[in-house]
């Protein structure tokens, strides 16, 4: 499933055709969406915001498109005319004069107004945005020590879109094993400080995941791991997420792979050891 940056990236893809513009025809394929063409036909879109790992398309009449990717929804951006190639089902596209957005495959997807917006079940529970610049490490340092998050490993955190909203599988692991963490720690047991460092690796990471369309490896790294013979996106772009097996590049250890709230994680045993086994 697509986490907070790239959900962010494609909405800015989104943005670069459709703010500003005027929707010229609309196409909504679910059923239960057909009858608000006619109030998008002609509106123009204000602005697009994600929200974790849901979009809004917000149209000056005061809807708002909502969509959430799942597992298997996608935005594509085209000149108008042209589609993708791709045995996906079309659900959403919202043209231009001269381009065309269209979601394919998404189930999860709705047109609400303004109470809508506040009310729908999904925005109302999640945290922050991970990607929101208002977010500080001292704001997430807080927010894990508070009553109803503090109790809990950060390998279960860390997936609950209620604590930030964004972060996926594959950033739970990579900002644990910068932050140096291991995955059963809880909040509560962490020092300030502790708490202080992983507020920074979880803007730092996610930030870098975003700037560089996915890859949480600093460039230094990704330098080395060239250099050594790593050419391809899959073999440099992660620290430990999908390489059990192979060497932790700070301390050579093995990285070890385990399923923690039915997905898996990886860490490094060394680089994250509990102070307890120490």
């Amino acid at each position: 499933m697509p986490e907070g940056p790239e959900i962010r990236i494609a909405a800015d893809r989104i943005a670069r055709v459709l703010e500003g513009q005027r929707v010229d025809d609309v196409e909504l394929t679910l059923p239960k969406l057909k009858h608000f063409r006619v109030e998008l036909l002609g509106a123009t879109v204000t602005r697009i915001e994600t929200r974790g790992k849901a979009m809004l398309t917000r149209f000056n009449n005061a809807l708002t498109l909502y969509s959430h990717n799942q597992l298997y929804g996608r935005w594509y951006v085209r000149p108008r005319g042209q589609l993708p190639k791709t045995n996906r089902s079309l659900r959403v596209a919202l043209h231009t004069q001269t381009h065309s957005a269209l979601l394919y495959s998404a189930s999860d997807i709705e047109v609400l107004d303004e109470d809508g917006l506040q009310s729908h079940p999904f925005l109302r529970r999640i945290g922050p945005d991970i990607l929101d610049p208002e977010l500080t490490p001292n704001a997430i340092a807080t927010r894990l020590n508070e009553a109803r998050f503090r109790n809990r490993s950060l390998a279960s955190l860390y997936l609950d879109q209620a604590f930030i909203a964004g972060i996926g599988n594959y950033l739970r692991s990579e900002i644990l094993y910068f932050a140096g963490l291991a995955h059963t720690r809880r909040p509560k047991d962490l020092t300030r400080a502790e708490r202080l460092r992983l507020g920074r690796h979880t803007l730092s990471i996610s930030l870098r995941s975003y700037q560089t369309g996915g890859v949480t490896n600093p460039e230094a790294r990704v330098q080395k791991r060239k250099a050594g013979g790593d050419k391809t996106r899959g073999t440099y772009r992660f620290a430990v997420f999908a390489r059990e097996g192979m060497p932790c590049d700070s301390c050579g250890e093995t990285i070890s792979r385990l399923e923690a709230g039915s997905r898996r994680l990886y860490y490094c045993s060394v680089c994250q050891r509990y102070p307890d086994t120490e």
